[in-house]
């Protein structure tokens, strides 16, 4: 799940998340403490309130998530830092929400943005791979692009979540879309378009954009270029258009060959 900060007192927030690991800086009058285990992974800049070693194999692959993610919506390798912040126990880190954000809606791991670099917040959950993919896939857009639209940015997040050798033809979303276009019953790219905010997604939304997002990769050559040139244009701040009119414009029927494109799509 993205979320947008949008208050002034966001990058004092920022601030305060970085010194104080367990508690706010209020009233302190001595230093905060660091935390109890911090190491930069690639762009990740991690803090933990527990020993990070015991979650070596899921941040290892954020370097590499970084990589497949640029690669295949060539984007510029950017530089821009993201903070990951992980806590030992879900209480902790309901906690640590509850005091620097509270007005964020709960989910089991946020990436939130305001001005300055991107940050990701989870806990050591049995879903701690997934959600760390899910939330840094965000974190990597946001570093690159100064705006995704909301069921472009869920839908790639749904696309990267899942191991890399499961990208392709292993998402849980394949055979649940493909039944649903049988029963007629996905969300069109227009309707997509036109959801501004998080809480109109849904399941039915999420796994559209995911099968959006397979398309664009995996489909006609022609849908993966106009990604590209759409995130182009999102990049150099040339105002893109809808994505839905690029695609129409570049492949003739283009609602047949996306649902043709899944009803061929096997192993």
């Amino acid at each position: 799940m993205a979320l947008a900060i949008r208050n002034s007192s966001a990058t004092a927030v920022f601030l305060a998340v970085l010194l104080s690991p367990l508690q706010p800086l209020r009233g302190q009058e001595k230093p905060a403490a660091k935390w109890p285990d911090e190491r930069r992974i690639g762009p990740f800049i991690c803090h933990a309130d527990f020993n990070l070693n015991t979650c070596a194999g899921p941040l290892n692959e954020l370097v590499e998530l970084q990589r497949d993610v640029a690669q295949a919506l060539e984007l510029p390798h950017n530089v821009e830092p993201v903070h990951l912040f992980l806590f030992g126990t879900e209480q902790t880190y309901r906690d640590y929400i509850h005091e620097f954000f509270p007005n964020v809606p709960y989910r089991r791991a946020l990436f939130i943005k305001e001005r300055g670099p991107g940050m990701v917040f989870a806990y050591a959950s049995k879903e701690l791979d997934v959600d760390l993919r899910h939330e840094s896939t965000h974190a990597i857009l946001h570093a690159a692009l100064p705006m995704v639209p909301l069921w472009l940015d869920e839908g790639l997040a749904e696309y990267f979540e899942v191991p890399a050798a499961d990208r392709v033809y292993g998402n849980p979303h394949l055979p649940k879309l493909k039944w649903g276009m049988l029963l007629h019953n996905t969300v069109p790219l227009k309707r997509l378009e036109s959801t501004g905010r998080i809480e109109d997604m849904g399941i039915s939304q999420y796994r559209s954009s995911w099968a959006w997002v397979h398309f664009m990769l995996h489909g006609p050559p022609e849908a993966r270029e106009e990604l590209a040139h759409y995130l182009g244009d999102t990049a150099n701040r040339t105002p893109p258009g809808l994505l839905s009119d690029r695609l129409a414009q570049r492949i003739p029927d283009l609602e047949t060959k996306f649902s043709a494109h899944f009803s061929q799509w096997n192993r």
